[in-house]
């Protein structure tokens, strides 16, 4: 059966791939980006010519540009049975070298444009109790890695969101997911799409030689690895199809799509799960 699928960030990578994976399976695509009208305008008329996508303009850190967004695809196609929530930013850096306007940067779009689409999109779910909202994190939101402190605390935290809300939207049968990316060659990860990196040039210094040698070796291995398992972001386009197709109620919490993990993700979120189950029984 077709859905009507509102989609975040579709300029570039996922968000585009999605739209197109998507569209050509019959659903009805709301793909949400910014600058329709100048930096994106080329994209947006591109994707606006595939069957069944309706291209529109949204700035996530915006809260009146996501009221607008929401509104008017409601009023024109009537529900919005799919969210996900794609769009982000990524960039590295030593926790000690960014300063806190570059952090609260990653938050604006990675955590709080989360929850703005959230409260935008949850009256009309609520309403016909129904509805499915896939959150793109990365394969790192379990645990931490140099370098890159700030981008995942604002995954984590998304996590924590899908996971809470998971219990408290229950009532109304919608599912929530995380969708967890390993390292794949997209826009984000090429530096062709401007990410948030560390601002305080002179604090890094303090750390080197070491902190470049270790920044360079994590590198090496992380792209190294994306080239050994040719890491194709379809992968994630599909892994929407398949979570949109799977039976109401049978949606895991956590989707892990890592072949480099090769399992290992898997097995960390099951165990953390097991963990937590304790834990909650200790509570009850």
């Amino acid at each position: 059966m077709s859905k009507t699928i509102f989609i975040t960030g579709t300029s570039t990578g996922f968000g585009k791939l999605m739209t197109i994976t998507l569209s050509q399976e019959g659903h009805t695509v709301i793909a949400g980006m910014r600058g329709t009208k100048d930096k994106n305008e080329a994209v947006a008329k591109e994707l606006s010519t595939l069957p069944n996508v309706d291209v529109v303009d949204i700035d996530v850190t915006n809260d009146a540009s996501v009221k607008e967004a929401f509104e008017n695809t409601l009023a024109k196609h009537g529900k919005i049975d799919v969210l996900v929530n794609n769009a982000g930013l990524a960039g590295f850096g030593l926790v000690e070298a960014y300063s806190i306007d570059q952090i609260k940067k990653f938050f604006e779009v990675n955590f709080y444009g989360v929850i703005r689409t959230y409260q935008a999109v949850l009256p009309g779910m609520r309403k016909v109790k129904s509805g499915l909202i896939i959150n793109i994190t990365s394969g790192a939101s379990g645990h931490a890695m140099p370098f890159m402190g700030p981008y995942l605390a604002s995954k984590f935290s998304v996590e924590a969101i899908t996971e809470a809300i998971q219990d408290e939207l229950s009532q109304f049968n919608i599912e929530n997911v995380t969708i967890q990316p390993g390292v794949y060659p997209t826009e984000m990860n090429s530096g062709s799409k401007a990410g948030v990196q560390a601002d305080k040039p002179e604090i890094t210094k303090e750390y080197d030689p070491v902190a470049t040698e270790m920044f360079n070796n994590i590198g090496a291995g992380l792209f190294g690895k994306m080239a050994e398992f040719n890491m194709d972001p379809q992968v994630i386009a599909d892994g929407v199809l398949n979570l949109i197709n799977m039976e109401k109620g049978t949606r895991p919490l956590r989707y892990p799509l890592d072949a480099i993990a090769q399992g290992t993700d898997i097995e960390f979120i099951n165990a953390r799960a097991e963990l937590k189950a304790k834990w909650v029984e200790k509570y009850s």
